[in-house]
């Protein structure tokens, strides 16, 4: 029994990290703010901009996708700023992986840290073949042609031909992430700058052939699979689906937070990089969506080729090679931005040992984690080389959701944690306000401090409190997210029983959310802090689940066989290897008398 007892205990091990440690690290602090900002505008502006907004706007959602982007840049203004604040709490490399490590447990960690690994891979991949794909359209596509006649592949779940190209592509940009990291964002912010003059040029003059007739088309001037016609053709269910859809095109800012050990002043750079980024880029895609329904009816639109098939209908022939070249920039910061934190999470993996520690090795002289950046590059060249990722995208949404809902699960576990650094505050607190109640029944203290807390400070009862809510929160969640995705049907038909149990169970969603609300809350100061909480996390972790539960069940088999890998090597190396077990094997005598004290002490949180 106290093997699996201690078993269990390494499973949860949380990183600890001091005001001597925190910024300690190999790699080269030179990064600024409008670094981290020009990086997460990059990582983000690519496909989305050209092409998603055409999609939504034709197939699901019409003029109202401008609203579909507003709700997705909220939902991810949501996430952002709970890695906004975790990276105000730890500015380390690592991201979602770091932030679980010191609130969540070594084994949880790992799960996000892996999953991360599968989301910039097959990001990486994704990217180096559409822009293979776009610039290949530009020159007739001679370079299909040419691979589909001398070496086709006629294997079920391969590429029809190996693309040679976006494997030089991307072996191009590993070499550039190799040399330097202010070499990759100088790079990055010059391209991502030519994109956002394109994105300005595509708004202003789109202005001049603006029609607003074109969001008040009447249901005889539109075709029958068109919709209704007007502002929401195919209703507020499409305008959602395509909020969706459109909340995949915002994903990539989470690249900022992997720069903790690279820029020189994280805990105030990064949240800014984010937020910032996150304006730019909702007010960019809100721009886009406008502009190419205004100027076309919806139903008309190009899905492929939004923006070139409009202004040429317009006889505004030269924006089509204006648009071109935004559009490979625009695909370029995007695979680099793909392509960045992949080394980083590996690097930070590799350091605590969780992984193989060669993958943390460092250049002395790019100061890059070379060995990472090497491998990774040449994994997600192959992979665009010779596999059909279409297969793999919805993949990389799991990696990103699940990253997403921990970290805001993060978020809300550490905003209610006691201050271990004020012990004596909280007990003489705590102490004097239950004396009160001393000759009451001790069960209806505890369910008093449900709703009327002992102190005006965290202290272990109220955290404890908080963690149950938290978890409870996620359980409703996870059950009320089911049930509305297997029950869709039934509640678009607003069948009353399925209307019923849907409203309970959003009740007993919104219930732990309500106690949570009455604990207080940390004091401690930091440049950044996610407002409304547990309001803002909790909205958060709805959002990322419902849509997780949205992917396809093959989606779900391919991540199940993903996270089958995943243990193995953990299990195999990691748990063994784990830096945190090596120093809890070296200080036996203190972690035994200080066990409860090093479980939930975290110094700098």
């Amino acid at each position: 029994m106290s093997g699996c007892v201690g078993f269990m205990k390494k499973l949860v091990r949380k990183k600890v990290f001091t005001d001597d440690n925190i910024e300690d690290t190999s790699l080269h602090r030179c990064l600024t703010t409008w670094d981290l900002i020009g990086l997460g505008i990059g990582s983000t502006l690519g496909t989305g901009i050209y092409i998603v907004a055409g999609q939504v706007a034709k197939q699901t959602a019409g003029p109202a996708v401008v609203l579909s982007f507003f709700v997705a840049g909220v939902a991810s203004a949501f996430a952002g700023m709970c890695y906004a604040e975790f990276a105000a709490r730890v500015p380390r490399a690592g991201s979602a992986y770091v932030y679980s490590y010191v609130t969540v447990g070594e084994l949880m960690a790992f799960i996000i840290g892996w999953n991360l690994l599968l989301e910039y891979i097959i990001g990486t991949a994704s990217v180096a073949r559409a822009w293979s794909a776009y610039f290949d359209s530009l020159i007739d596509n001679q370079i299909q042609d040419f691979f589909k006649k001398h070496m086709p592949i006629h294997l079920t779940g391969f590429s029809s031909y190996p693309d040679l190209f976006s494997f030089a592509i991307t072996l191009l940009l590993t070499a550039l992430l190799a040399i330097g990291v202010k070499e990759s964002t100088r790079f990055n912010n010059i391209f991502t700058c030519i994109n956002l003059f394109v994105i300005a040029y595509v708004i202003i003059c789109g202005l001049f052939k603006a029609k607003i007739q074109n969001w008040n088309l009447s249901h005889d001037e539109v075709p029958p699979q068109a919709g209704s016609g007007g502002f929401l053709p195919f209703g507020f269910s499409g305008m959602m689906s395509g909020a969706a859809t459109c909340f995949y095109a915002y994903v990539g800012f989470d690249c900022i937070a992997t720069t903790g050990e690279e820029t020189k002043n994280p805990q105030k750079s990064i949240p800014i990089g984010i937020v910032v980024a996150l304006l730019v880029i909702s007010f960019a895609y809100c721009g886009i969506s406008a502009i190419v329904t205004l100027m076309c009816p919806y139903y008309l639109v190009d899905a492929n080729a939004p923006l070139p098939f409009i202004f040429e209908r317009e006889g505004w022939g030269v924006a089509r090679y204006i648009i071109a070249v935004g559009a490979l920039c625009g695909l370029s910061t995007s695979l680099l931005g793909a392509m960045f934190p992949l080394p980083r999470v590996l690097y930070a993996m590799g350091t605590d040992g969780v992984i193989f520690r060669f993958m943390a090795k460092v250049s002395p002289r790019f100061k890059t984690p070379i060995i990472g950046t090497a491998i990774s590059g040449v994994f997600a060249g192959f992979m665009a080389t010779i596999f059909d990722l279409d297969e793999l995208v919805d993949m990389m949404s799991i990696g990103t959701l699940l990253a997403y809902t921990l970290v805001a699960v993060c978020v809300l576990i550490l905003r209610y944690e006691m201050d271990e650094k004020l012990p004596m505050m909280n007990n003489v607190i705590s102490t004097a306000k239950t004396g009160q109640m001393a000759d009451k029944d001790s069960g209806a203290i505890k369910i008093s401090l449900l709703l009327q807390p002992s102190s005006d400070l965290p202290t272990r009862a109220s955290s404890f409190i908080a963690k149950c809510c938290v978890a409870s929160m996620c359980f409703f969640i996870t059950v009320f997210s089911t049930f509305t995705v297997l029950c869709s049907t039934q509640l678009e038909q607003h069948q009353a029983w399925a209307v019923t149990v849907a409203s309970v169970l959003g009740l007993m969603c919104v219930l732990p959310v309500l106690i949570m609300y009455r604990q207080p809350q940390g004091q401690t100061a930091l440049p950044f802090k996610v407002p409304f909480v547990p309001i803002i996390p909790a909205a958060s972790c709805l959002i990322n689940i419902y849509l997780m539960l949205k992917l396809s069940s093959m989606t779900w088999v391919r991540f199940g066989i993903w996270m089958l890998i995943g243990f193995a090597v953990y299990f195999g190396y990691g748990l063994r290897n784990s830096t945190e077990g090596n120093r809890h094997e070296m200080l036996p005598q203190e972690t035994n008398i200080n066990k409860d004290d090093d479980d939930e002490t975290r110094p700098l949180l």
